[in-house]
């Protein structure tokens, strides 16, 4: 593990998680969003993430079994999926949007995004962001002491 792994791997953290941010404040900014350029109402965003793991990899025997994997070398995004969760439907007569036709006539079909869970999973990205911060700034604090004691 060279110097400045460890700072590497929570740099990569700290990229996913604003990334995130970045994915949710776009849901909560279309929470009411009825019409797209895709047709139909928003979709709810979702982040994929999945660890980064060097191949080929020399697998220590003492290794405990759930780090079959290896050693990480932190975390990626693998994917920006939509969410198929189905729309919620309301009840305006006097949207534009409404469905004109069916047994769901004058309901509108809203976005699947809950402003609720937008907003705990903002909350966690941001907790999360910042410890990995916490752990860029313990090393960078942990660097400084062996220079201090190097140049003694």
């Amino acid at each position: 593990m060279g110097l400045f792994t460890s700072i590497n791997i929570a740099s990569t953290g700290m990229s996913v998680q604003r990334l995130r941010s970045d994915v949710i404040a776009d849901n909560m900014a279309n929470v009411n969003t009825t019409r797209t350029n895709e047709g139909g109402p928003f979709r709810r965003t979702r982040v994929i993430t999945r660890p980064r793991v060097e191949q080929p990899y020399w697998r220590s025997p003492f290794l405990p079994q759930m780090l079959d994997n290896g050693p990480g070398r932190g975390v990626r995004v693998v994917e920006l999926r939509k969410d198929n969760a189905p729309f919620r439907k309301i009840y305006d007569p006097t949207h534009p949007d409404r469905i004109l036709e069916g047994p769901d006539k004058d309901y509108v079909l809203m976005p699947n995004t809950d402003v609720v869970t937008e907003m705990v999973d903002m909350i966690e990205a941001s907790r999360m962001y910042e410890a990995n911060a916490q752990v860029v700034e313990g090393y960078k604090s942990m660097f400084q002491k062996a220079l201090e004691i190097g140049g003694r």
